[in-house]
């Protein structure tokens, strides 16, 4: 009972949150409630709020608990499986799984479940007998990947072990795409992008490294039996404002300008620097410029702060350098004198919503602000670029330049030419790409045994029961009430003084097994079965959150969300509906609140509640459709 206690005070703010949150209201939807098929694979996955996030579905409680049983490298090849890159998501990931943290019904902060997969990468052991084999004797089909970034290695490592053969060409001197040129070395360290883009090309890829293609056509008369493109978004977005011309040099492009400090063509900036933008690419560029010798380095923004596109730890980490962020200046002009650049002119403007919530920039009238700077970086966005395609091969192309594709299987419409990651469907991260890459690998393994592309292989899933006696599970279900545990960083001044160090220490192995123990086991599924129940109610009593009834079923389902004892209405969140009971009565469970804490389980005399972990594994090549 003290355990129920202290899962109840635990689960106190959660329970007034939903309440209380206006999306969470109810809306007819007029449906009919059938019971629940738990037999359906989607349906557990879409409870496992973390993993469903996730654009390549890591199964994050599964990984995050081996690492609280010190299993690291276990920890790490599940995430390899799935998002390839471990030790670089563990630093740079955009992190979609974060906010959909069930944690963050509960205390104000998510599960760091990007932090926690640095942690198994940094602490892994070697995984070279843990790689798949590849096999001597080839399949005879050759695919080349133009590009060499995340989305092309992870086509390379999904089709490698099945015996194809893998040309990567990339017009820069080592493989990692957007990863390599974009993002600093003091958030990603070139020992863990090398470490990690080696696992896939020490499995026999040929690169042909800087190698600019120029022609489409030239490689298709190599006669592949696919093409894959992930050459990213590599154009900068530039604005004509002016005075631009007259500025010259002292204006670059910021992704440009980051990868010419990469690859160390750039090693000093002015004193005065303007960053425009605000994006994770402006943040990259300002940190980068106090690094490279800016003293006045600043962030000038259209937006106001809260609707920049950076991610809030990406503004927090650029504000702890002391960089500041002017937003609602939009920018006129650059000011010139005798051929050099003097600074900028903004007109501030502030933010007017109407009733949709469509954001306008209105002048506020003020007199325009003078900036002084050295240089001008201009993150401002990214495009694709595809002048090396030519228009007479069979790929068409939209209104805005962009393929036209299937969007379940990246194939464009010249059949054996496939795109994935940033040059599929515009600008995302590397978690993105990194998925739309396993979802090209099987199409173009499909494509190439001459298949149906639309007849995808099922997802691998299992569902285990974790019992080990009548009321005991073998995983902990204990609900701790920790707050998010804050990672280190490296002395500033120390930071600051050497582009090459990286900031963020990561956890030490005791915070990373503290943080792990926050995690609420959201893959341990609480399966019923109606043909055990008694209808005592039992269940219904020890729930912490309020989420189980037994009441009447009802043909609206927003009629009976409104019947339930809990807060009901987050329509994105499934009700869990059982078949009819001898009472009339069903069982009804809203997935939304529960914490999967097994008291229902322990409580039930006979055993109709089962704690029963579920694994889910998006579908690769190779695997029978």
């Amino acid at each position: 009972m003290s355990q129920c206690v202290a899962k109840n005070k635990v689960v106190t703010t959660a329970i007034r949150r939903a309440k209380n949150d206006s999306k969470y209201r109810p809306q007819p939807t007029g449906s009919e409630v059938n019971p629940t098929d738990v037999s359906n694979p989607e349906y557990f996955h879409k409870v496992v709020d973390c993993q469903y996030a996730c654009p390549a579905h890591t199964p994050v409680p599964e990984y995050i608990r081996l690492i609280a049983q010190q299993r690291y490298t276990d920890a790490y090849m599940i995430n390899w499986e799935s998002n390839v890159f471990p030790g670089v998501l563990g630093r740079t990931c955009d992190r979609p799984c974060e906010p959909a943290c069930r944690r963050g019904r509960i205390d104000e902060e998510p599960v760091a479940i990007c932090r926690l997969k640095r942690v198994a990468a940094d602490n892994k052991d070697s995984i070279a007998d843990r790689l798949p084999q590849i096999p001597e004797q080839k399949n005879g089909k050759r695919i080349a990947c133009i590009g060499g970034g995340p989305a092309s290695l992870t086509v390379a490592r999904d089709l490698m072990p099945l015996g194809y053969s893998i040309d990567i060409y990339d017009n820069q001197r080592a493989a990692g795409g957007m990863m390599r040129s974009q993002i600093p070395s003091f958030r990603l360290p070139e020992t863990v992008l090398n470490e990690e883009v080696n696992f896939i090309l020490d499995m026999g890829v040929t690169t042909f490294l800087e190698t600019e293609v120029t022609s489409m056509a030239s490689i298709l008369e190599k006669n592949y039996d696919a093409v894959f493109v992930g050459t990213g978004a590599p154009k900068g977005k530039l604005l004509n404002l002016p005075g631009l011309e007259e500025a010259g040099s002292a204006v670059y492009i910021g992704i440009q300008w980051l990868a010419n400090v990469a690859f160390g063509h750039t090693e000093h900036v002015g004193k005065k620097v303007i960053v425009l933008g605000g994006g994770n690419t402006a943040m990259d560029c300002c940190r980068t410029a106090k690094r490279l010798g800016g003293e006045d380095v600043r962030v000038v923004v259209r937006s106001p702060f809260a609707d920049m596109k950076a991610s809030p730890w990406e503004k927090e980490d650029a504000q702890h350098e002391g960089i500041p962020i002017f937003d609602n200046h939009t920018p006129k002009e650059f000011v010139v004198e005798d051929g050099k650049l003097k600074g900028m002119l903004f007109e501030k403007v502030e933010a007017v919503y109407d009733e949709n919530g469509k954001r306008s920039l209105v002048p506020t009238g003020e007199d325009w602000v003078f900036m002084e700077a050295d240089v001008v970086l201009m993150a401002i966005g990214q495009e694709n670029a595809f002048p090396w395609v030519e228009r007479d091969l069979g790929i068409e192309f939209d209104q805005w330049d962009m393929p036209k594709l299937d969007k379940v299987s990246f194939q464009s419409t010249r059949p054996n030419v496939f795109f994935g990651g940033d040059a599929a469907f515009g600008p995302e991260n590397v978690i993105t790409a990194v998925a739309q890459g396993h979802q090209a690998a099987v199409s173009i393994d499909l494509f190439c045994q001459g298949k149906d592309l639309q007849v995808r292989p099922d997802p691998h899933t299992n569902l285990v029961s974790t019992k080990m006696g009548v009321h005991e599970w073998n995983y902990d279900n204990a609900v701790e009430t920790d707050d998010r545990y804050v990672v280190p960083l490296v002395d500033l001044d120390k930071a600051l003084s050497d582009r090459k160090v990286e900031v963020e220490l990561g956890f030490d192995r005791e915070t990373g097994f503290k943080e792990a123990e926050r995690c609420l086991n959201c893959d341990v599924q609480t399966v019923f079965d109606e043909t055990r129940c008694i209808e005592c109610d039992a269940c219904v009593d020890i729930c912490p959150t309020d989420c189980i009834t037994f009441t009447a079923n009802e043909d609206d389902e927003s009629v009976l969300r409104s019947k339930l004892t809990g807060p009901s209405h987050n329509l994105a969140t499934d009700l869990y509906v059982s078949a009819e009971l001898p009472t009339t009565r069903v069982m009804v469970k809203d997935e939304n609140i529960c914490l999967h804490c097994g008291l229902c389980a322990e409580r039930c005399p006979t055993t109709a509640w089962d704690m029963q972990k579920y694994f889910y594994s998006v579908s690769k090549a190779g695997q029978a459709a």
